[in-house]
């Protein structure tokens, strides 16, 4: 790399850090946006204009072509579109091409593995301490949750197979739900499940102890015992187990929230019947936390502001009727979550630009404008290896065995919690450790500028890279590689401002062109633009 790098960061006017200023960020539609312009189109729309103006907060503008193919892709798949898609995407004159975008997205691997990826942090997927499933369990854990999602499995029957699994943690995947736990009492275990698929934390100030004790007890009878297969564990339905109350030292019965107490024979698995209740049509937990997560992971916050704390206490609910009418649609469609996601992709809610018009800057609870956040760690170092034709090597030093996996692997497949690799720790990569969605930490820090401008890492994938390497050996001009590479890095082709300040920087004389490629490479992956969605 030559030694003005970093100057020339700063003459492309593109080091401005993940912990600059972001509403100059460019791409963005011109438009300062309002009601009147505010497109109708699904019903999420009708909802969501509607609390704007009892907000008196008018909307921003639609995105442009340019940001939506960018956003789109990286909130979907977690996958940065290759130049080819976004070139197609960009000349593509059908009014109808975001929807057809969208359709074509979900129908993709990589829709099951980064949402796998999530599940997998909700789900505490990890070789090691504290869940200890071992790298054997984890990945056929893994491998199960991700042909689950590849099938659509509706999310209500993927619940109730991890909710009632029996059996040998290698032999039947959804069993290590119950293992991932460090603590196996009954108890921990409700309050785990009721957290995940509730979005309710049980041991709040919201719930009587009678209240948690009742839901507790539909695990008093999981089972656990050893094999004489080394790190095998069995999940099973203990006829024996029960809970006692500690005051009255009588059996609790299970008791669903806000229910009655249950009569369930001594030889019904007590976890079958609460999968029953909790994945009823009449729920009012289930539904609602399945698609505030869905939003959340979308729109950067839930309609219920924390997605891992939807009591009545502590909920902050932007919209009920939102939230109700989501809620519905999913049961309506028989739990399909991938309907879910396309009625919020398809939305202009969604598509909304990130540039806030004056009155609704400050609204950070709200979504009048599209809300701006890092990458996650994964798709980050993915995309940076995407552009530049790298790989990462992610191994793991959990011993007996040890985990080695092939060069190529791309981030948002890992299985395990436990692979090692410090750039996904320096970014935010969540250990795993317990089952909230915070775990995951996207604050941009100077560390992480500092990795992207001044590592070694990220320098040794630039300058021996094979596809930024390939557009100087094109010996197609200047003007080719500048396009070439703002397709590669932005997914859309430079203003004629940055086309102008590129080429008089490349034409400068005595500058070779390949310091000069490398240097506009080096500064696009070090801007605002790229290190965040937008």
């Amino acid at each position: 790399m030559n030694i003005n790098y970093v100057w020339a960061c700063l003459f492309f006017g593109m080091l401005s850090c993940v912990c600059g200023q972001t509403e100059d960020l460019p791409g963005q539609s011109p438009d300062s946006g309002s009601y009147e312009s505010f497109r109708i189109n699904n019903r999420i729309d009708s909802y969501v204009i509607a609390q704007l103006k009892a907000n008196g907060i008018p909307p921003s503008a639609t995105c442009t072509d340019e940001v939506f193919v960018r956003r789109v892709y990286l909130d979907a798949i977690g996958t940065l579109p290759t130049p080819s898609e976004a070139r197609k995407f960009l000349s593509d004159q059908n009014p109808g091409k975001r929807a057809k975008l969208v359709d074509s997205l979900l129908e993709r691997h990589e829709f099951s593995d980064y949402q796998a990826l999530k599940w997998g942090d909700l789900l505490r997927i990890k070789a090691e301490f504290p869940s200890n499933l071992w790298p054997q369990a984890a990945q056929g854990y893994d491998r199960w949750i991700r042909r689950s999602l590849l099938i659509n499995m509706p999310c209500d029957e993927f619940v109730r197979q991890l909710l009632t699994a029996s059996g040998s943690n290698f032999h039947v995947p959804p069993v290590n739900f119950y293992r991932a736990f460090q603590e196996r009492d009954p108890r921990r275990i409700a309050e785990n499940v009721a957290l995940i698929f509730m979005g309710i934390r049980l041991n709040s100030k919201d719930f009587t102890e009678e209240q948690i004790q009742g839901m507790a007890a539909f695990f008093a009878k999981t089972g656990y015992k050893n094999t004489d297969e080394w790190k095998e564990e069995i999940v099973y339905f203990n006829e024996q187990g029960k809970l006692q109350d500690k005051k009255t030292n009588l059996p609790v019965k299970p008791t669903p929230l806000n229910g009655k107490p249950m009569d369930i024979p001594p030889d019904k698995d007590p976890r079958v019947v609460f999968a029953e209740w909790l994945t009823s049509p009449d729920n009012p937990w289930f539904a609602k936390n399945a698609v505030n997560r869905v939003w959340g992971r979308l729109t950067g916050r839930g309609i219920v502001s924390d997605v891992d704390n939807m009591n009545q206490s502590s909920g902050s609910c932007w919209s009920p009727e939102l939230l109700a009418y989501l809620e519905k649609e999913l049961v309506a469609n028989k739990y399909d979550i991938k309907h879910i996601y396309r009625l919020i992709l398809n939305s202009n809610t969604y598509q909304l630009s990130a540039k806030p018009n004056p009155f609704n800057a400050a609204d950070d609870s709200g979504f009048s404008h599209y809300r701006i956040r890092r990458l996650d760690a994964e798709p980050l170092i993915d995309a940076i290896c995407q552009i530049t034709g790298t790989t990462e090597t992610y191994t793991s030093n959990i011993p007996e065995p040890y985990t080695f996996l092939p060069n190529g692997n791309r981030a948002i497949t890992l299985a395990d919690g436990s692979i090692d690799s410090p750039f996904l720790e320096l970014f935010g990569r969540p250990p795993r450790n317990t089952s909230y969605e915070s775990e995951r930490n996207n604050t941009p820090t100077w560390l992480q500028a500092q990795h992207l401008l001044n590592s070694t890492h990220i320098q040794r994938k630039i300058e021996p890279g094979p596809v930024i390497r390939k557009l100087i050996t094109d010996k197609k001009g200047n003007l080719y590689i500048i396009n070439e590479l703002y397709l590669l890095i932005l997914s859309r082709f430079p203003t004629e401002a940055e086309k102008s300040i590129a080429l008089n920087y490349m034409n400068e004389p005595k500058r070779k062109q390949n310091d000069a490629t490398y240097d506009l490479g080096w500064a696009l992956i070090n801007s605002k633009e790229f290190i965040l969605k937008h």
